[in-house]
């Protein structure tokens, strides 16, 4: 039952994730790096990538909405840095993201999610694609079971879901209950996040739901 350290812009560097890994996690995850940044072998975007093999197993999180520069990016940080996964970021609800067609923008264009997360899969195989989503864009368009379902059969291997919609940020209830629903409609390991700020909440959160792992 791992424990993810979320990757967030920003916070997850190199010295926040060995303390981290310290302190008990389990699977470490970069800052979300932009495809365009790599495709286009910017400086500063290799800088997010800098690791030390102490940290693994270590994924890199891609967020980008051109399904070719992705699978692109890909093969060039597996190049790189050789990380034991990518990760894809399909959650990010930050505006300057979604205008650009990342992170949580793809929740409300199905076909090129699918579209990007097979490119990857296919640029990279047999290394682990692994994709973090939120539950859906709105209230009005909780769309996370069909999108795990997607990503499924896309070659992804393991999904973590955020229990928050893109409208609501980081603000309100994540909602333990959608999670629920994911980790019971698809077979592969569904990470849980969203309110977990204690021993006894991940211990709970176990207990209620067929979760393999929680971030």
């Amino acid at each position: 039952f791992p424990l993810y350290l979320a990757p967030m812009a920003g916070v997850t560097d190199k010295p926040f994730r060995q303390i981290c890994q310290r302190f008990g996690a389990d699977i470490l995850v970069t800052e979300f790096v932009s495809a365009e940044g790599v495709f286009r072998r910017n400086q500063r975007t290799r800088e997010y990538l800098d690791f030390d093999e102490c940290e693994r197993p270590l994924g890199v999180q891609l967020f980008g909405g051109d399904a070719a520069h992705m699978a692109e990016a890909a093969r060039q940080v597996v190049d790189w840095v050789a990380p034991d996964f990518i990760d894809l970021n399909f959650g990010c609800p930050v505006n300057k993201v979604v205008a650009r067609n990342g992170g949580s923008a793809l929740l409300k264009d199905c076909p090129t999610l699918a579209n990007v997360a097979e490119s990857v899969v296919r640029a990279v195989a047999p290394l682990p694609i692994t994709a973090k989503i939120r539950i859906g864009w709105d209230a009005d368009s909780i769309n996370a079971v069909r999108v795990a379902k997607i990503l499924q059969e896309c070659g992804i291997a393991v999904l973590a879901v955020h229990g928050r919609t893109r409208a609501q940020g980081y603000s309100g209830e994540a909602n333990w209950r959608v999670i629920a629903e994911v980790a019971e409609a698809v077979t592969i390991p569904v990470i849980g996040n969203g309110d977990l700020v204690s021993a006894e909440d991940v211990a709970r959160r176990r207990a209620e739901t067929k979760i393999a792992g929680v971030m």
